[in-house]
């Protein structure tokens, strides 16, 4: 398997970072704190830290958009302006916030149409109360139910896939997707860490160039790298235990940034992973995708 140099882009104190997200067009980095309701922008290599807006409440991920960011609070979607300027659009309330008791939005990101997807959470973190939705003329259509955790969405090169999981269920799926319509087939099981002897559970990921599917392992301390026929291919061990989600950027998308976290970390473990909290990188041979923006349709 590769080796890979894992280094550390900006050091901070994330309790939940998440959402990597590479503005191909912009040259900036985009990511989340979702327990701060923390949102990122910063353009490496440009000498300063980077700007952020903070949010009255959990933002679960941030997507591109003509002239700002889509973001998926936990009670609805919002759009956001650049430069930031502190007054969120709202867009589509989520169904299943119920007053602030419900489950918030969780993963998210648009296909290759500019259609954008976002999955929910259940409250507790233990249920398969949560579900996987797309933003339709402004309406959000619930695709797919009986979700614990909602994470890892993607979608291969020719389009023909996208990938998501559930992840108390330690298995990522693949369904059979139309870009043009939108629809999806009945998932079929693609990667199971429990037949594989991975550690942690499947958390945010990004597909590169090749169709290859790079999972973020919670728990497991690393980045794996999967084949299109779901063979593992390669691993980034991670100075960290909770990686959160990878994305490709960079002027060429041969940089993969790397978003982790701090909760479930007591005091002596965060002496112990000082990594731990800070967006990570390293650099890759294959390059990834640029990230589609929101078409707004």
């Amino acid at each position: 398997m590769a080796d890979y140099r894992l280094e550390v882009a900006l050091p901070l104190e994330m309790s939940l970072g998440e959402s990597p997200l590479w503005s191909q067009a912009r040259q900036t980095l985009y990511w989340v704190d979702i327990n701060h309701g923390t949102i990122y922008a910063w353009r490496p290599g440009a000498g300063m830290p980077p700007e952020t807006i903070t949010l009255d409440e959990k933002v679960g991920c941030v997507a591109l958009c003509e002239g700002g960011l889509l973001g998926a609070a936990s009670s609805g979607l919002v759009r956001l302006r650049l430069p930031f300027d502190n007054k969120p659009e709202p867009l589509a309330a989520n169904p299943e916030w119920h007053e602030g008791h419900g489950n918030r939005f969780n993963d998210g990101g648009c296909d290759p149409a500019g259609r954008f997807w976002v999955g929910t959470i259940d409250a507790d973190a233990t249920h398969p109360t949560a579900a996987l939705y797309s933003l339709e003329g402004g309406e959000l259509v619930r695709r797919q139910a009986g979700i614990g955790i909602a994470n890892g969405l993607a979608f291969s090169p020719d389009r023909r896939w996208l990938y998501h999981t559930d992840s108390l269920t330690r298995r990522i799926l693949r369904y059979p997707f139309d870009a043009i319509s939108g629809s999806l087939g009945e998932p079929h099981p693609w990667v199971d860490l429990e037949t594989l002897g991975l550690p942690g559970v499947p958390d945010g990921a990004a597909v590169d160039s090749e169709g290859h599917y790079w999972s973020a392992l919670y728990g497991g301390g690393k980045v794996v790298r999967f084949s299109p026929e779901g063979e593992w291919v390669a691993s980034i061990e991670v100075p960290c235990p909770h990686p959160t989600m990878p994305a490709f950027g960079g002027a060429d998308l041969r940089t993969l940034y790397i978003t982790t976290a701090t909760q479930h970390l007591d005091a002596e473990e965060k002496r112990q992973w000082p990594a731990a909290g800070s967006l990570l990188c390293a650099s890759v041979e294959v390059a990834g995708l640029a990230e589609p923006c929101w078409s707004g349709a």
